[in-house]
């Protein structure tokens, strides 16, 4: 039954992706097949993210407004049919679409590899994760089945019951669709996430390919944003000469690659295995960030401007889907309209950036108001040199960022007038997230500066290839070729190589037969009383609440969880004295213990084995507590 529900998902899908396909061929003209036809997954996968969450903010987050929103996906791309059928796409030159395609191919199987090893996979039963994902998804997963299961929308927060979800949930509704829609949950999860990850592997190029003009130098770039690295491979290289044995650790040790090692002062993490898989809400995010970077720059540079309307829409739906990606396009445009003011003067700037202003702002300010702007208005602080605490200012960014950190300053002089202009929209990012902290942990405004390095990356390739023609005739040109390759490369390739033979048990096989059994057995909206690890079964896995979870999630998202924390262990090592009554005023229903709380709190097992057992296993017992009259 599980294998049909997952074909009626699929051909729900395709029915978005054929609808933005129509779309594309009918508005956009003079491009080329690779850029109609991303444009016109882009589409689909706004019209699928958006239109059902629409319907549910009706209705509920229910099958009927899942099956709703095919409406008004259907009746646009009849209306445009007409239009698309005599629209064709130009053909693109062979030679540079080989290329691409045998440069992105591999990423993108990488990434496929890596989303299906890493979210959930059943193995002996219990549930794996990988390195990456081992922190982040048990919240993705917890607001998809609650969304699922509740039918709350706009969601709550099922780690804390009635606190109403600002964070960009739509990157998880996505997959809350195809939950409701009867897939299983790994499959509702994996769909739209390949998909977008596809989009931002093109999405990547294409914006370069735009700005740069040469398909080679785009795809340098390319790889530069997703494999680029810095100096983290030096320290295991030493550690190797030192201790022999402990260059081991950094394809065995937990969060210890040459991008990411806090203990070295090694934050610049890869984009590919820190950012896109695990982090949901910058993966589809940064599928639309950079088809609105390329619009921008069609409209902004090269004067398309009718480009302007499309990015508006598209701009002013990003808030709910990820906050940073908006904001970031947000102070890069601001850069470019007053640019325009300076260059071509007021008049002529309004009458061609209304448009795009009129639109972001109508479709973006009732999100701002209603979700971001209540849960981050205590966010903002300043705060100098981003996550640096142990190094110079400088010398942080040379480790981090390495050679294209060094090559930086000498692509920026090679640049021309009007990519100087282009480029400093994204030192004004750089300048402000390196003196503004905009969430409550500092480390996170890299979702900013990852905006910034793309930039940084498309100047150093055009100096990279720049220099490559100086040199021509030089006969040790393949030799520097290769070590500067190598100097950019290495940290990221060594990183990768981790994450793809990562591997870590996130529920054991006896949680995910309890899941099972309170899915079947239990109320969507009942709560749990839980210890707070940020693995809980409970959260994840059935959609109930629980009376508290970890603050690893909550603080980090602005809410005050302290009061309903301090309860946790008062409840396992004293029911009989406060059990009674927090029950009845926190609305308990049930008790889960589990190895978590065990090793935890000091359970009271005298008590708890006086109420009804409703579920036992080897690790997991469930008590239904049963309030007096």
């Amino acid at each position: 039954m599980e294998i049909l529900y997952h074909i009626l998902s699929f051909f729900y899908f395709l029915i978005y992706v054929l609808s933005g396909q129509i779309t594309a061929r009918r508005f956009i003209k003079s491009e080329n097949v690779l850029i109609v036809t991303w444009l016109g997954c882009v589409f689909a996968l706004l019209m699928l993210i958006w239109l059902p969450a629409l319907f549910s903010f009706v209705l509920g987050f229910t099958l009927l407004a899942q099956l709703l929103a095919l409406i008004p996906c259907i009746a646009f791309a009849a209306i445009c049919f007409g239009g698309a059928r005599r629209n064709t796409p130009q053909a693109m030159d062979t030679r540079p679409a080989r290329n691409l395609a045998l440069a992105l191919s591999p990423l993108f199987l990488l990434g496929v590899f890596l989303f299906l090893t890493h979210v959930i996979p059943q193995i002996n039963g219990s549930l794996h994760v990988g390195q990456s994902t081992f922190g982040d998804l048990p919240l993705h997963l917890g607001f998809v089945t609650s969304m699922g299961e509740q039918g709350f929308f706009p969601p709550e927060y099922s780690i804390l019951p009635g606190a109403q979800v600002g964070y960009p949930f739509l990157c998880d509704s996505v997959s809350a669709t195809f939950y409701v829609l009867g897939a299983s949950l790994r499959f509702s999860m994996l769909l739209p996430a390949i998909f977008a990850f596809a989009l931002v592997l093109v999405g990547v190029y294409c914006f370069f390919e735009a700005w740069l003009k040469k398909s080679g130098v785009a795809l340098f770039a390319t790889l530069l944003f997703f494999v680029g690295g810095g100096l983290g491979f030096v320290y295991f290289f030493d550690l190797a000469k030192s201790t022999p044995g402990n260059f081991t650790n950094m394809f065995e040790a937990f969060y210890q690659t040459p991008t990411n090692n806090i203990y070295y002062g090694v934050k610049w993490v890869n984009p590919l295995v820190d950012m896109l898989i695990p982090q949901r809400a910058t993966l589809f995010g940064w599928a639309f960030l950079f088809p609105c970077l390329f619009m921008l720059r069609r409209a902004a540079y090269d004067t398309q401007y009718g480009w302007f309307i499309p990015l508006g829409i598209i701009a002013g739906l990003m808030p709910l889907i990820h906050t940073h990606s908006f904001l970031a396009l947000g102070i890069l445009s601001a850069v470019y309209l007053i640019q325009s003011v300076m260059k071509k003067g007021v008049a002529h700037t309004v009458r061609h950036w209304y448009p795009y202003a009129l639109l972001a702002f109508a479709l973006a300010l009732p999100q701002l108001f209603a979700f971001t702007f209540k849960q981050s208005q205590s966010f903002l602080q300043p705060h100098f040199n981003w996550a640096n605490e142990t190094d110079s200012f400088f010398w942080f960014y040379i480790k981090n960022l390495g050679l294209l950190f060094i090559l930086l300053p000498f692509a920026f002089y090679r640049l021309n007038k009007g990519d100087r202009a282009f480029y400093f929209g994204a030192l004004v990012i750089w300048v402000l997230a390196e003196f503004i902290q905009f969430q409550p942990n500092p480390y996170d405004n890299n979702k900013l500066l990852f905006c910034w390095f793309a930039y940084t990356c498309g100047i150093v390739a055009l100096f990279l290839a720049d220099l490559w023609q100086m040199l021509k005739g030089f006969k040790g040109r393949m030799g520097l070729a290769a070590l500067v390759v190598c100097l950019l490369f290495l940290s990221g390739v060594l990183t990768l190589a981790r994450e793809v033979i990562s591997d870590h048990e996130l529920f054991g096989a006896n949680e995910v037969d309890a899941a099972a059994f309170i899915k079947e057995n239990t109320a969507p909206d009942s709560i749990f009383l839980t210890a707070s690890n940020h693995n809980n079964a409970v959260a994840s896995l059935t959609g109930r609440n629980v009376l508290c979870g970890t603050g690893s999630y909550l603080y980090y998202h602005g809410l005050d969880y302290s009061s309903r924390e301090a309860l946790l262990p008062l409840l396992y090592e004293q029911p009989a004295s406060y059990l009674p009554l927090l029950a009845t005023e926190y609305g308990i229903d049930y008790i889960w213990v589990s190895n978590a709380e065990r090793y935890q709190y000091d359970v009271d097992f005298s008590y708890f084995d006086t109420l009804p057992i409703l579920f036992q296993n080897r690790s997991v017992s469930i008590y239904k507590f049963n309030p007096a009259p």
